[in-house]
């Protein structure tokens, strides 16, 4: 079990750089390698009815913008989800568990003692010890649990902002296929004379376009979508076990 180092649970920034890079590149390869080759095959052999074709449904640039954005997004949920079912168990934890719960506690021994522990910046253990340094100063228990509360109100705030990059590229999946429309609308109205000429090829072309870049987006932010709320709904169980497991354990740990 590795040492958690934020509480938003972000992989660092070379390794998302290398992600990214390896999703482009991987999608850009397939597309290369498979899905265009495909799709001029089927516009070839088929003409106007290739339109419902998948691969000419995914042939184009902003498809494969979408494609590439979809499993980056999916790695940032994957680890964070990963991280959070690798240390469930420390959010229930009694992190005092070999001290006397029916003897006073050593405040200062117990303070030490998770101070230097490899986990002290897990989210858990960190809103013990703000706890436990809150009653070494006030020797109040009513501060010590007011300082449950902040920590886990800041902890939760921190997972928020985590997931902002998240949100980010599940708005801009969308507004890439809404790109994707403009620029297919744009070529088919460039095309009107060779429509009203009789040759609506083209047009047609464009305006398929148009909808699959579209059509393609939306799909892709319905996927993230549903994984989003699993990944929150996991968040927020993590966030609430910390809480119980700080009122349960360690509040009885302080008021005798």
């Amino acid at each position: 079990m590795n040492k958690a180092t934020s509480a938003t649970m972000n992989p660092n920034l070379l390794t998302s750089l290398l992600v990214l890079l390896a999703s482009f590149t991987v999608v850009h390869l397939v597309y290369e390698g498979l899905i265009r080759p495909a799709a001029s095959v089927v516009v070839a052999a088929a003409g106007s009815s290739s339109l419902f074709s998948i691969w000419v449904i995914l042939k184009d640039m902003e498809q494969q913008i979408c494609f590439s954005l979809l499993f980056f997004c999916l790695f940032l949920m994957g680890y964070k989800l990963w991280r959070l079912v690798e240390e469930e168990t420390l959010y229930t934890r009694d992190f005092l568990k070999e001290y006397d719960k029916s003897q006073p506690l050593d405040v200062a021994q117990a303070l030490s003692d998770l101070e230097s522990s490899s986990y002290r910046e897990n989210p858990a253990m960190a809103t013990w010890i703000n706890c436990i340094r809150r009653f070494k100063n006030t020797q109040n228990v009513q501060h010590a649990a007011d300082a449950i509360a902040s920590s886990v109100d800041n902890v939760a705030a921190q997972l928020e902002s985590g997931n902002n990059m998240i949100r980010y590229i599940i708005w801009a999946i969308p507004s890439i296929g809404f790109v994707g429309t403009v620029r297919g609308i744009g070529q088919a109205l460039a095309q009107a004379d060779q429509a009203l000429a009789g040759d609506i090829a083209g047009m047609t072309a464009s305006l398929g376009v148009a909808f699959n870049s579209t059509l393609v987006a939306l799909f892709i932010s319905l996927i993230l979508m549903f994984f989003m709320h699993l990944l929150t709904s996991r968040q927020d169980t993590m966030v609430l076990n910390t809480q119980q497991s700080c009122e349960k354990h360690l509040l009885a740990h302080l008021h005798n």
